[in-house]
C-alpha cells in the first residue's frame, strides 16, 4: 500500500500566516498532484489551545525564537499559531481534500509541544497515526510538507524508529531555516537515519 502523509499545509503556515514558511503555498499544488499517485492519504494539523506553552505571548518578556524549559523539554519559543479552530489552523483553500482518508491533530496538550505526526515532543502519547497505518497494512509512507526541518524531519525520523519506509518527497517540503542551515542538517540526519530523500 502506497500512503501519502501531508504534514500541515495550513494557514498559518503559508506566506502572510502567524509563522510563515517561505515559498511554503508552493507545495499545495505538489499535493494535489500526488495524491492520485497514492492508495490512501492522511494530514495532520497543528492544533493548538490558545494557552499553548510553546507560544511566547503566554511567556511575558519572552520573545520568539527564544528556548525555555516546557515540563522538562527544551522548547522553542513560537509566535501564536494554528489555534483550534481559527482559520490559521484550517487547511489551505486550494488543497483539495476529497481524498485524505484521515486527519490526525497534535500539539493539543498545552504543556507539550508535537512537531512529530507520531508523537508529542517528549514522546509521551501517541496521535494514534501509527496504529492507524499498521491497522491499514502500510509498511512504507512518503511524506511532504511543512516545515521540513521542524514537522516533516521529525515525522521522518520517528516513522523511521517505528519501522516504516520512509521516503521524503523535496519537492513538496520548504522549510523555516531559523538559523542559517537548519534545512541541510535536516536532510542529513534523515538520510542519517537511513529516510530516502526524492
Amino acid at each position: 500500500m502506497r500512503v501519502l502523509l501531508l504534514v500541515d499545509l495550513q494557514n498559518d503556515f503559508m506566506p502572510g500566516g502567524a509563522l510563515a514558511v517561505p515559498d511554503g503555498d508552493a507545495v499545495v499544488a505538489v499535493a494535489n498532484r500526488l495524491q492520485p499517485e497514492y492508495d490512501m492519504v492522511v494530514a495532520t494539523q497543528d492544533w493548538h489551545p490558545a494557552h499553548h506553552g510553546s507560544f511566547a505571548a503566554n511567556h511575558p518578556g519572552r520573545e520568539p525564537g527564544q528556548v525555555i524549559d516546557l515540563d522538562g523539554v527544551d522548547q522553542i519559543l513560537w509566535p501564536v499559531h494554528c489555534v483550534q479552530g481559527t482559520d490559521g489552523a484550517a487547511f489551505h483553500r486550494d488543497l483539495d481534500r476529497g481524498r485524505i482518508a484521515e486527519v490526525f491533530r497534535k500539539g493539543t496538550d498545552p504543556r507539550i509541544d508535537s512537531y512529530s505526526t507520531f508523537f508529542d515532543n517528549a514522546r509521551r502519547r501517541s496521535t494514534g497515526l501509527d496504529a492507524y497505518l499498521r491497522h491499514r497494512g502500510a509498511l512504507s509512507v512518503d511524506l511532504m510538507g511543512l516545515a521540513t526541518d521542524y514537522c516533516v524531519k521529525y515525522s521522518a525520523l520517528d516513522a523511521r524508529e517505528l519501522g516504516f519506509d520512509v521516503r521524503i518527497l523535496m519537492e513538496g517540503c520548504r522549510g523555516i531555516d531559523l538559523e542559517d542551515g537548519d534545512v541541510d542538517r535536516a536532510v542529513a540526519e534523515m538520510r542519517r537515519a537511513g529516510v530516502e530523500i526524492a
